[in-house]
Parts: structure tokens; sequence; C-alpha cells
């Protein structure tokens, strides 16, 4: 398997397998975790010692213990394996961390979109300097703080390209005629979580999201609204949107409901029907106590359908 993986690899004429095995023995890692690492990634037998030593090191930086750091291996090998540039690296820390970005921030980049770190410093750079230019044009008083809010909510945002998020803050600015103002607080609260989509992606889901609120007698002014408060509702597609609010409209709940309390669209269409059934079953009056029964965790939901079965 692994041979089919990087073939390359194994024609090299000097690997650190064996090396590469003790030191992750070392540092607590089975000899199944092992195994694994090496056949998902294979290059990693390339790495030296010195080289494992250093990354570790710097890896240390962001988590407390080695076992944090093996489970991730265990999950996805390429995160650390994928670079063989420890300066770049640790350069890459020290910048994040100048940004006020915390361990508990770097932690989270580093499991999600470890990319980040194997990125140019410079590449980086540009994003951030990207980020503040878009708030001092949209009259914000702190391109920094901004910057950092924007990275805290959306962790892929440094593994796509500037060109793609500006598209996508010019199609949110565009379709749903926001002010700067206006534009400015999406941006740095929840709007952020959706600037890493693809631009094709998002203008047709505004696009749809738009149509189908309208056929059903909604303003556009009110749509703008939906959308500030819950931007996720950008992320589901089509066909899943217009079926959500299908099922939930035909148990009699109102689109102003929906539109006031818009992250029940955040739930499974499964999930939606279920719940609709069982309120049902026990009569369940939604213009008297309205919809945010359906928003809300599992354990909440069976705790109040007992209390409403009695």
């Amino acid at each position: 398997m692994a041979c089919q993986r990087q073939p390359g690899v194994f024609r090299k004429s000097i690997t650190n397998e064996k090396g590469l095995a003790q030191f992750l023995q070392k540092k607590g890692a089975s000899c199944k975790v092992i195994a694994s690492i090496i056949s998902r990634y294979p290059r990693a037998i390339t790495r030296s010692a010195e080289h494992l030593e250093q990354r570790w090191e710097l890896w240390r930086n962001i988590f407390k213990t080695d076992s944090e750091i093996v489970s991730i291996l265990d999950r996805s090998p390429e995160s650390f394996f994928r670079s063989s540039d420890n300066d770049n690296l640790g350069k890459n820390i020290d910048f994040l961390t100048s940004l006020g970005l915390n361990s508990k921030d770097l932690h989270r980049l580093l499991t999600t979109a470890p990319r980040t770190f194997s990125n140019s410093l410079e590449l980086n750079r540009q994003m951030v300097e990207f980020l503040e230019d878009i708030c001092t044009e949209l009259g914000g008083n702190n391109p920094e703080q901004f910057a950092k809010a924007v990275i805290s909510r959306n962790l892929y945002i440094f593994i796509k390209s500037t060109k793609r998020v500006k598209k996508n803050i010019d199609n949110l600015r565009a379709s749903l005629k926001l002010s700067n103002s206006e534009l400015l607080a999406l941006l740095q609260g929840p709007g952020a979580e959706i600037l890493d989509l693809s631009n094709e992606y998002l203008k047709n889901n505004i696009q749809s999201l738009q149509q189908k609120l309208v056929s059903l007698g909604c303003w556009k002014a009110d749509i703008k609204k939906m959308v500030i408060s819950y931007p996720m509702a950008l992320c589901i597609g089509p066909e899943t949107l217009s079926t959500k609010l299908d099922c939930l409209l035909k148990e009699g709940i109102t689109l102003k409901q929906i539109l006031d309390k818009p992250k029940v669209l955040d739930y499974s269409i499964q999930n939606i029907l279920g719940r609709l059934e069982e309120l049902k079953k026990v009569g369940y009056d939604f213009q008297k106590n309205g919809i945010n029964i359906l928003d809300s965790s599992r354990k909440r939901f069976v705790a109040k359908m007992e209390k409403l079965a009695t």
C-alpha cells in the first residue's frame, strides 16, 4: 500500500524507517499507529532524526503533551510530515502568535488546517494584510482585531486565495445590498465562516435563497436580515434548502417564524421531519408555542417531549 501511495520514496538511497519508528515509540505511539502512519504517508521515513526532533519541539510550542501530537499524527500524518521546512514552520508560528492568536487558536489551526503552516510566511502575511485592508476600506478602526476575528472564525482562510475571499465579499455586498457598516459587522461576525466557500457555490446559493423566499412572499429586506443573523444558511444547497422550508411550512410554521429563527434550517431533513412527526403526535401548536423546540439539542428535545406527553 505504501509503495502504491508514494513509490518514489522507496527508490531513495537513504531512508529512516527504523529511526522514525524508534522516535515515535519514544513519544508514546504504538506499533499499530506507527505502521498506519507509514502506510498512509510513506514520505515520513525520509525525515532525519534531527528534523523529527526539531519539528516535534516546534509542535510542542502549541500542544501540551506528546500524546496530543501522536493522536493527530494517527488521524492525519500529512499534517506533521508534509513539509520538510522546519524554519518556515517556526516563522509561521511566531507570525501567527504575533497576530494575537493564542495557543488554543493555533491548536485548532494545526489540527483543522495544517497546510497553513506549510504556506510560505509571505503568503500568510498577504492574507492578513488583505483582511486588514478590507477593514480599512469598510471604515473599520481596528484592522488588526478584524483580521484576528476573521481568522478565529474561519480556520480555512489561510489555505484559500485572497482572490476567492475578495470575490465572495463582493458577492455578499452586491447581492444583499449591504452598507459598509453592515458588511463589516457581518465579516467579523458569523459571516467569516462562509468566506472560504467556492465563488460559484456561494453565488448560486445566494440567488437560490432569494428566489425561493421571494416566491413565498418574502421581502428582500427580510432576506437580508436573515442572512446577516444566520449566514450559514448560504452553506445549504438549493434543493436541500427548498425541501427544509417546504417541510416546515407544511406543518403550519409561518415564514416569519423561520426568518426569525433561521437556525432551524441547520438541522438535517431527516432530523426536521422526525421532530415534526413527534410533535404532531402530541398536538404541538407552533403558533402558540413557537419553534424554539426545533432548535434544541437532542437531549433537550427528548426531555421536552417527555413533559408534553404527560
